[in-house]
């Protein structure tokens, strides 16, 4: 494979564990580009899980009200061309949560679909900000459906990773600048 095309646009990925900060730190990062924020909310509503909804409140009360929010927990790189524009910064909360909503595709179209979003980053005119959670730090999960979704995030995450101008990882209260701290691994992203 190819090394990764350089991006004309600004690309940051936002990554760490469960609670670590990611939102706030990539929220500021939007804040902080001076431009109109679109925030890409990937979470589907679920009215029946009460503590779902209350982690969904608590990001929709951090964001400014002068932030665009689409809610959109499927069509990630339709929307992404759909909003391409300079003048915007689009904020995408969570990799992870969209990647749980079509976890169902079989390896054709989870394949087509992860190209369609690399080639979105790609071609991006304005800003865009990526939050993803790492998952593969731990045990392997012990169900197919659990490795299968930690190897995809992963995959993910990598791909993402390697054609981002900054990678962030936040764990243990702090904010890592990685791509200050190390060199991108150019190889084997199709893995």
């Amino acid at each position: 494979m190819n090394s990764p095309q350089v991006t004309s646009n600004k690309l940051i990925l936002v990554t760490g564990p469960a609670r670590s900060g990611k939102s706030e730190w990539a929220e500021s990062l939007a804040t902080n580009s001076g431009k109109k924020v679109i925030y890409i909310a990937t979470s589907q509503i679920n009215s029946s899980d009460l503590e779902w909804q209350a982690r969904i409140e608590q990001h929709k009360n951090r964001r400014p009200s002068n932030w665009i929010t689409l809610e959109i927990p499927i069509k990630l790189s339709e929307t992404l061309a759909a909003y391409s524009d300079e003048d915007y910064c689009i904020l995408v909360d969570s990799l992870g949560t969209w990647l749980a909503n079509i976890l169902e595709q079989d390896e054709e179209v989870w394949n087509e679909t992860l190209e369609a979003v690399i080639e979105s980053l790609l071609t991006a005119k304005g800003d865009v900000i990526l939050v993803a959670e790492e998952t593969g730090w731990g045990v392997v999960p012990s169900f197919p459906i659990g490795r299968l979704f930690r190897d995809r995030l992963g995959n993910l995450i990598r791909r993402v990773g390697v054609i981002s101008e900054s990678v962030y990882l936040i764990t243990g209260g702090h904010v890592l600048h990685l791509s200050a701290l190390g060199v991108p691994l150019n190889f084997g992203v199709s893995e």
